[in-house]
């Protein structure tokens, strides 16, 4: 084995024979690290070499990829039906969200039908044993291991042949081929490219927690995003809720997700989201500016309450709050509204809101929101027992949208009886006349456009 002296730039992974003062990669000064690399010579055995033989795509065996399922069903929802054998899995979010107590859950529960491994860089297996205590985790198969070498992680999986392994987390991973520093570029690729590798080649399962920027990112190189096969991040949407999303999936749709309540027992599941986002009145009336929308992301339809708010521009130019709703969403409906309602927005600032904290990305919930601008502008309240659905063109006029018989019949299962919908419809003109009737009357007499 021959053994040489590296140097390595600890911001951009860029390797020099010698050490310089200037990364000439990303401009980056004292930057480098020196490092020890040792060549192996590499050595195949016949499994390895039979996997990575060409074949022909008839060839291709799919029942291989079979998935192994984690026993949540909200965790196998959002990876398209289960967990794919072979792949790699990275789950980001904030600290103290959960990451590690729904990874410990979901390792317990995979435990009981195949060999599991819970790798942790971070706690001690006592720390790990008192938390699953606490959890009421009673897992007699689960494995633990407290290690942050990659070499010796990769000699523990070669010799426990294990199924599914959890990694808490990535950031701290080190191999000696790139440095001694953890969370480094360079560090996050190789970890990250060799446990991928394993992965693949002998058709198990690693999930890997990462940490996030302040930007509620993963942290590390775009690259590491790429290798892997599905990027979840888990966010949070309330006090104690709890919301599972993937960026990335190989395997599945993105646009399912997964819905958690934060308990003293751990994360629970919530399999009927239908009205957890909605707000309980006590009263029939409903204040103005507020609206229900039934929403269809991936295969469920479950009922939001948006809110709206609008106030004269103290500075003259008008401007829009959402980070619920995209902002070009709210900024093209209102000027739907302009010009074809005659209700000036130009002048106003605009606040929309969704209860619970969800992110809304469905094109029928464009209806519902004209509707509560309306109503927010006008001061008019929406009749409690009415629901819309409908995506808006630029030309005023209402269009059809995925399933919206599920959606109705969500409606009607929870007490509203006039659904406005483009099969009634045609126009913004009609669903605004439809929804408040008379009422419009009452509008502000100066919201002509000019």
């Amino acid at each position: 084995m021959e053994e040489k002296t590296v140097y390595i730039c600890d911001n951009c992974g860029h390797k020099e024979p010698k050490w310089t003062g200037r990364c000439p990669e990303c401009g980056t000064w004292n930057s480098f690290s020196e490092s020890k690399v040792t060549k192996k010579p590499v050595k195949l055995s016949k499994a390895q070499e039979a996997k990575i033989a060409p074949v022909t795509l008839a060839d291709c065996d799919t029942t291989e990829n079979s998935r192994i399922f984690s026993g949540i069903e909200e965790i196998d929802r959002v990876l398209g039906g289960g967990i794919m054998r072979g792949s790699s899995i990275m789950i980001g979010g904030e600290p103290g969200i959960g990451k590690s107590t729904l990874m410990l859950q979901t390792a317990a529960l995979i435990a009981e039908n195949y060999k599991a491994l819970y790798i942790s860089g971070e706690e001690s297996a006592a720390q790990i044993k008192q938390r699953s205590d606490r959890l009421g985790i009673k897992s007699n198969r689960l494995e633990i291991l407290c290690e942050t070498n990659l070499d010796n992680v990769m000699t523990v999986l070669a010799k426990g042949k294990y199924d599914f392994v959890v990694l808490d987390s990535i950031q701290t991973m080190t191999s000696a081929e790139v440095g001694n520093t953890p969370g480094t570029p360079n560090q996050l690729k190789y970890c990250c490219g060799t446990l991928t590798d394993w992965a693949k080649l002998y058709g198990k399962v690693v999930m890997m927690i990462a940490h996030v920027t302040k930007d509620g990112i993963i942290a590390g190189p775009k690259t590491v995003e790429h290798m892997v096969d599905t990027v979840l991040y888990f966010e949070s949407s309330s006090t104690d809720l709890r919301i599972v999303r993937a960026a990335k999936n190989r395997f599945g749709s993105i646009d399912e997700f997964g819905l958690f309540q934060m308990r003293q027992e751990g994360l629970v599941q919530i399999k009927n989201p239908e009205t957890v986002f909605l707000n309980k009145r006590t009263g029939g009336e409903v204040p103005p500016g507020v609206s229900i929308a039934p929403v269809f992301e991936g295969t469920r339809v479950f009922l939001v309450e948006i809110q709206a708010l609008t106030v004269p521009a103290k500075s003259g130019i008008s401007r829009i709050f959402s980070d619920k709703i995209d902002s070009s969403v709210i900024s093209r409906v209102s000027a739907i509204l302009e010009k074809h309602c005659r209700l000036k927005f130009s002048d106003h600032d605009i606040y929309v809101n969704v209860a619970g904290g969800i992110r809304i990305r469905d094109v029928g919930a464009e209806l519902p929101i004209a509707l509560t601008l309306y109503s927010a502008r006008t001061g008019i309240p929406i009749p409690a027992d009415i629901i819309a659905s409908g995506e808006l063109s630029l030309t005023g006029e209402v269009l059809k949208v995925n399933n919206l018989q599920g959606r109705e019949k969500s409606a009607s299962d929870f007490g509203f009886k006039n659904f406005v919908a483009p099969s009634k419809i045609r126009t913004i003109a009609e669903g605004i006349k439809a929804v408040f009737g008379n009422a419009t009357s009452r509008a502000p007499e100066d919201t002509g456009t000019q």
